[in-house]
């Protein structure tokens, strides 16, 4: 007998493959194979089965056959019948567990960090459910039929607009609707913008900072692109050692990972170099909304919106499950980009795109930086009491914005304090894996410490364990 495949949404809630098979006639296949759905947990107990002239219809086998086989599983305690709620899975039955195996042959499970401070990510308990599910309702309710069509790969308006206005208030960018694409985040903007092997909009070579993502120097790798890196001071790159390059990566408001936004001169020298060398600018702005001690420090964009590419995302904001971020582009790069992301929109959610547009205009975005720009601060300020008080002889830096502080270390210490802190259940970083291979930068030994991921109650113990693994005065 065949598969038949049973579409009982409306009266079980749920559509239910059954395989009729075997031998002993369809009564005793569709018992078999009942039986085999509850035992394997596929049926749950408590799920209500279809009414007997429902599933017969669906079968296509005669009403007496499935009323015999609900009688027969009755019977044996499989399932239940009363008189106003139907049939049902007796609650006392249980699915059929896998076999114990041998130990030699299951590899044991790796047991996660007690205590995650690594960068990179917010803190996932502070997304704001409530907020973005009044934004999405709204959204759906209000979206007109097109948006459940095949997606412009721009983006959807409504949210290009949003992101206009708030990026011209909130960060300094001048820009229009016209000149921003949506993409998944700043890694999907590399893809866009640089292709692969050389077929991208931009090309090579590209200066970066000596400290960066090595991420981020992997996908550029892919794509065919030579990094030259540019060395690092107490005011951020050194953009006087620009050359002949094509453009350069920065993160002009908050250096990563060693911190400091780049000097006011630095940012228009590099404006100037562009100019002149008919070069671009590609400022990675991943956590321009959280400045604690002043105001924050406008993007680069604002200096020269035709020779800078700003990308932005909500990964550090809000979360980055969302998978939403946005290029702002100079006019002549528009067209070549969409045509890199391709005719429909593959990537990012167009009904999410539709809630962020409504969570930035009825101010719910705003609202939900600043809440969170008050905890993350409230963080690094018991960080830094904790080594204060228990690590006097650290220093840290990087701590006027974001979600990272970077810990100086003793020369020749970092491996082993990385070490120490894994053995106390701390995820952590060791600045070492920031560094570009071919930068004629001293090494700098030091811990990259994000404090924006554990959760509220569980912080407390994690700066415990973290000072318990600094080396001693």
């Amino acid at each position: 007998m065949a598969d038949s495949w049973v579409n009982s949404a409306e009266r079980i809630g749920a559509d239910l493959h059954l395989e009729l098979s075997g031998q002993g006639g369809r009564r005793a296949a569709l018992t078999r194979a009942l039986r085999e759905a509850v035992r394997s947990g596929r049926l749950a107990p408590g799920t209500r089965l279809p009414p007997y002239r429902s599933l017969a219809a669906d079968l296509g086998v005669a009403r007496n056959t499935v009323a015999d086989a609900y009688a027969e599983l009755v019977a044996e305690g499989w399932l239940t019948a009363r008189q106003g709620s139907g049939t049902r899975v007796a609650a006392r039955t249980e699915p059929l567990r896998p076999a114990a195996r041998t130990p030699d042959k299951v590899p044991p499970r790796a047991r996660g960090p007690r205590h995650d401070l690594r960068q990179g990510t917010p803190d996932a308990s502070a997304f704001p459910r409530t907020a973005w599910l009044a934004s999405y309702r709204r959204a759906v309710q209000q979206a007109p039929g097109e948006v459940f069509g095949p997606g412009d790969p721009a983006g959807r308006i409504e949210l290009r607009e949003a992101l206009t206005e708030y990026l011209a208030r909130a960060r300094g960018v001048r820009t229009e609707p016209e000149r921003i694409v949506i993409c998944s985040g700043f890694a999907h903007a590399v893809r866009l913008l640089f292709g692969q092997g050389g077929g991208g909009v931009l090309r090579g070579p590209l200066a970066v900072e000596a400290y960066g993502l090595d991420f981020h120097r992997g996908l550029l790798a892919t794509a065919g692109v030579r990094t030259v890196p540019l060395p690092l001071d107490e005011h951020g790159a050194r953009v006087d050692r620009l050359g002949r390059e094509r453009a350069v990566l920065l993160t002009p408001a908050h250096q990563f990972p060693t911190g400091g936004p780049l000097h006011p001169e630095r940012r228009a020298a590099v404006v100037d170099w562009a100019r002149a060398r008919d070069a671009l600018v590609l400022e990675d702005d991943y956590d321009g909304e959280f400045r604690y001690d002043r105001r924050p420090v406008g993007a680069l964009q604002g200096l020269d919106p035709e020779r800078v590419i700003h990308v932005g995302s909500v990964s550090k904001s809000l979360s980055p499950a969302l998978r939403l971020g946005w290029m702002v582009l100079p006019e002549r790069y528009v067209e070549g980009v969409l045509a890199a992301k391709g005719e429909r929109e593959g990537w990012a959610s167009v009904l999410d795109q539709l809630s962020l547009a409504d969570f930035l205009v009825c101010g719910a975005y705003d609202r939900h930086v600043r809440r969170m720009r008050q905890r993350y601060r409230r963080r690094r300020d018991r960080l830094v009491r904790a080594l204060a008080a228990h690590a006097p002889q650290v220093e840290v830096t990087g701590v006027a914005a974001g979600l990272h502080a970077v810990l100086r270390l003793p020369p020749g210490t970092e491996r082993s304090v990385v070490k120490a802190a894994a053995w106390r259940g701390v995820a952590l970083d060791g600045l070492a894996a920031f560094r570009h291979p071919d930068t004629d930068m001293a090494p700098r030994d030091g811990l990259v410490v994000g404090y924006a991921t554990p959760s509220e109650h569980a912080y407390g113990a994690a700066l415990d364990a973290l000072c318990g693994a600094l080396p001693p005065e």
